[in-house]
């Protein structure tokens, strides 16, 4: 299973926020920091607002912070509200799919129990777990790549 850019994105930013409680961080420095697209930030950021993950502050001193804490969002809940389409294959769609081979075949029953398995791993976890192993501050470790 490959994630979009959409999920990998949205998780660069609510660990950005994450590792940053402190303070306001505007789109454009996590765009400079990740070398991504302001655009596409933009979009990620409106979802994440949407979804009530994040809050944003607008005006000339604005950006955004997390609006709930990072042992709330849980990394699995990102996941489904970012994927478009969790088909790992034609088949899983049966409105779409052409598989001559698709009554007989048992690859659909083990692609859902492995997609089960990953998000149940995914449930598992919260933003607090992904940026539990920070020992020192965002701004040393930044620094330092």
């Amino acid at each position: 299973m490959q994630l979009t850019y959409f999920s990998d994105y949205t998780l660069r930013v609510l660990t950005y926020l994450a590792l940053e409680p402190e303070r306001l961080v505007t789109i454009e420095e996590i765009a400079r920091r990740f070398d991504i697209s302001k655009a596409h930030l933009m979009k990620v950021v409106h979802h994440l607002g949407l979804r009530g993950y994040v809050e944003t502050v607008r005006g000339r001193r604005g950006g955004l912070r997390l609006a709930r804490r990072p042992e709330e969002i849980g990394v699995g809940d990102v996941i489904r509200s970012t994927e478009e389409s969790m088909a790992l294959v034609e088949c899983f769609d049966p409105g779409r799919s052409l598989c001559a081979i698709e009554p007989a075949c048992g690859l659909r029953g083990v692609l859902h129990e492995a997609l089960a398995a990953f998000l149940a791993v995914l449930d598992r976890h919260t933003l607090a777990d992904l940026v539990a192993r920070r020992r020192r501050p965002l701004r040393e470790l930044l620094e330092a790549s």
